[in-house]
């Protein structure tokens, strides 16, 4: 067992999935010699060569078209966006081709590749460096959508990702990446697209994913001290939603409060409540409430912890919810 942060979790992960298979290849901006602007790809060229560990131009589209071609011809690329605002020059070829090559072709055709996206806020940045396009993605038929909250999670679902034959969007939270966890590289890993209950509770069901899972173990740890139970549920997949253990747990608690950086509108709070008010309408003690970021676009650096959901603002719908 070894103490990683997400950053070299996520490292150890693509080295195994290019020591087991020499079909990957990893390719982005600054991800050879420079190990990529967050490390997570040092010191991969040295170990496995510039032809599998590739120097991309500066050109988002061209990073995922050119992915697109190789994936055609059997290889399983492994594509970093730089950052989450980044990865719009290649919208088009996401949703367009990597998402409808499988069923354009009537199944006959794989896209075995992975899209990683630093996304999110929380380190001083500016927009195009602090965004989260989630839900773009996970309303697009054809792509599956993940996203790691820990460093034994990264090590894995980077693996799982890389070995699937559908394309997959990693979300990686950069604020979270220097994180430090035990990582057993033993350990048999939960499923990709399953969702966990990351703290077990009585009172009310916590949703989140990314880089709100901690803050609503802090919410939760917080909330135990006057007496209030809450579970805190990991969606880890986006798309498909393991709404079987959302159903679960909110059946459980009666209660259920959504959180995540994304502005709320049309975004995956919306989608988790109106799912959870279909399933679990006669279990309801409460309207689904969520917590996001606001309507706008994202703010300049210094003004980000005003916009970013916290402990209070989780705590205040906590609040809300149990006073129905």
């Amino acid at each position: 067992m070894t103490r990683l942060t997400m950053a070299k979790a996520l490292n150890a992960g693509l080295r195994r999935a290019l020591e087991a298979d020499p079909k990957v290849v990893l390719a982005g901006e600054d991800i050879g010699k420079l190990g990529g602007v967050f490390r997570v790809t040092e010191g991969l060229q040295k170990d496995f060569g510039e032809a599998r560990v590739i120097d991309s131009p500066l050109a988002e589209s061209g990073i995922i078209g050119t992915a697109v071609g190789m994936a055609l011809r059997g290889y399983r690329p492994v594509c970093e966006i730089q950052f989450d605002g980044f990865v719009f020059p290649a919208f088009d070829q996401i949703v367009n081709q990597v998402a409808k090559m499988h069923y354009r072709s009537r199944g006959r055709v794989r896209m075995p590749m992975v899209i990683r996206i630093p996304f999110g806020g929380g380190i001083g940045a500016v927009e195009h460096h602090s965004e989260s396009p989630e839900t773009y993605f996970a309303h697009t038929a054809g792509l599956k959508v993940v996203a790691c909250s820990n460093p034994v999670d990264a090590y894995w679902m980077i693996q799982q990702a890389v070995a699937s034959d559908d394309p997959v969007v990693f979300l990686e939270p950069k604020r979270r990446y220097h994180e430090r966890a035990e990582v057993d590289e033993q350990a048999s890993p939960v499923p990709l697209h399953s969702a966990t209950v990351v703290r077990p509770g009585r009172d009310l069901t916590l949703l989140a994913y990314g880089p709100m899972v901690k803050t609503c173990l802090d919410a939760a740890a917080a909330a135990a001290e006057e007496g209030r139970d809450l579970e805190v549920v990991d969606l880890r997949s986006l798309s498909p939603l393991d709404l079987a253990t959302v159903v679960g747990s909110v059946q459980r608690t009666g209660r259920a409060v959504v959180v995540h950086e994304a502005p709320l509108n049309l975004g995956m709070g919306a989608e988790l409540s109106a799912r959870i008010t279909e399933q679990c309408f006669y279990a309801l003690e409460a309207p689904v409430l969520r917590v996001g970021g606001y309507d706008m676009p994202y703010p300049p650096s210094r003004v980000e912890d005003e916009y970013l959901p916290d402990l209070d603002r989780v705590l205040d719908a906590v609040d809300r919810s149990l006073a129905y």
